[in-house]
């Protein structure tokens, strides 16, 4: 098994549909799917540039402990994101490169006690994840979502059991 570095964002459940429209501003503008509907446990609904399960049927999160969103996000292309591109033949698009799949585990408490939601994005391959790494400007692009979301906190978190990295705010207790 390969490497599996993530960007966890901890964010209270109200800000979870701001997180993800600002999610929806990192999508590539050409789209090949349909929209996503997701539907938020309180039921609050975001129409979103990504899919599901590699299909764009609504998804409702009510009584779910997870969902997964296929994303592909426009990363603005520091030194590391142009090395990545160069060696994966990935254009340069206005100074950002169209990373994908990144992948968008959505965990959500399932004890009424629990305050927080985990916006959790993976890395797809090993050398994603030493990109997500490597990448300051990946790293600005994640810690600037969860603050304009209004997040608790952002965390990197290299999947080997190891204590993950406060990036930004605060972890959550």
């Amino acid at each position: 098994m390969g490497l599996t570095y993530a960007y966890d964002i901890y964010l209270r459940p109200e800000n979870v549909a701001r997180a993800l429209t600002e999610v929806a501003k990192l999508a590539p503008p050409e789209r090949r799917a349909p929209p996503l509907t997701v539907t938020l446990p309180g039921g609050e609904r975001v129409v979103l540039p990504f899919t599901s399960d590699f299909k764009s049927d609504p998804v409702d999160c009510a009584g779910k402990d997870r969902v997964t969103l296929d994303t592909s996000l426009m990363l603005p292309a520091d030194e590391a994101v142009r090395a990545y591109a160069e060696e994966g033949n990935l254009p340069v698009e206005d100074g950002r490169v169209q990373i994908g799949y990144v992948y968008l585990d959505m965990y959500f408490p399932h004890f009424l006690n629990l305050r927080h939601v985990c916006l959790d994005f993976w890395a797809a391959t090993s050398r994603m994840s030493r990109l997500f790494e490597d990448s300051v400007a990946i790293r600005e692009v994640f810690t600037n979502l969860a603050e304009t979301a209004g997040a608790v906190c952002c965390l990197f978190d290299t999947g080997d059991g190891a204590p993950e990295r406060v990036l930004w705010g605060t972890a959550p207790d």
